[in-house]
Parts: C-alpha cells; sequence; structure tokens
C-alpha cells in the first residue's frame, strides 16, 4: 500500500538521483572527467569559505560517499588545498584552489540558468518556498525520530 507519506519518501530519493544526473550531464558538457558529481557538489559547498572537513560533511549529505576519500580525491586532482589547523593538528582545512573556483564558477552558472528556465512554469519562487516549509518539516519529523529512538542521523 502506498501512501503521501512513502511516495515523498521514494521522491526525495528519487529526486536527489536525478540531480547528481544534473550535475553529471553539466560536468560532461564542460569535458571536466576529473571530478564526480558528488564531488562536485562538495566542492559546490566548500564555496568561498575556508572549513573543516567536519563542517563540510555537517553542510552537506553525501549520501553513499565519504566525505574524507573525496576531499582527498579532489585534492590530488587540485580542486581544493588542504592544510592542517593551527589551533588543532588533527584537524584539517579545504578551500577551493583557482582550479576548484573556476568549477564553482561553472556549477553557479548552472544553477542561476536553471532558475531563468523556471519562468513561465508551475515552479513558482512560492510554490518553491512551500516545498521548502514541507521538507523542512519532514527533517524535524525525522530528526525527532531519531531523538526519540537514540540514534543519531547517519552523516
Amino acid at each position: 500500500m502506498s501512501t503521501p507519506y512513502f511516495e515523498t519518501i521514494q521522491m526525495i530519493e528519487r529526486l536527489h538521483r536525478y540531480f547528481l544526473d544534473v550535475v553529471k550531464i553539466e560536468l560532461d558538457r564542460k569535458h571536466v572527467q576529473d571530478i564526480n558529481n558528488v564531488q562536485a557538489m562538495i566542492l559546490y559547498n566548500i564555496g568561498h569559505e575556508n572549513m573543516t572537513v567536519g563542517e563540510l560533511t555537517l553542510r552537506g549529505y553525501y549520501l553513499g560517499s565519504n566525505v574524507s576519500y573525496n576531499v582527498k580525491k579532489m585534492s590530488e586532482n587540485g580542486y581544493i588545498d588542504q592544510e592542517r589547523s593551527v589551533h588543532d593538528k588533527r584537524s584539517i582545512r579545504v578551500k577551493l584552489s583557482d582550479k576548484g573556483k573556476e568549477l564553482y564558477n561553472v556549477l553557479n552558472e548552472m544553477f542561476v540558468r536553471h532558475e531563468g528556465q523556471l519562468d513561465g512554469t508551475k515552479l513558482t519562487t512560492e510554490s518553491l518556498k512551500e516545498a521548502i516549509q514541507t521538507l523542512q518539516n519532514i527533517e524535524r519529523f525525522w530528526n525527532a525520530q531519531t531523538q526519540f529512538t537514540g540514534l543519531e542521523p547517519q552523516q
């Protein structure tokens, strides 16, 4: 039996996969082959900041991926610079390299282009705000469920 609740869960999973496909297509269009779609989104979430790997993990939800491994690969391919924190030698801070900033701009242009393509569709600013509110409500509900059982959400 399918319910609106379960259909919503399935839709969230499906949308996540579709979005990663959209990012992959954009990388392919730009002939970027040394970074994958999940790594590209990690890169985008770093943006113009300098943060630790732990902060990065909390900022985004990279399902099925190991953030530390992806950070290492992105560093090897020249997209990010890493340095040990001066205050905590166990902590590694990351920031975009010049190559990473170029890819950030490519992804940002994609988002701007997509937003422009929303004009004249049913995806209005108001409907998107309503969707955000609904998803935030689901997030709070799920967070309460993990608190109730004593489990912490997976990162």
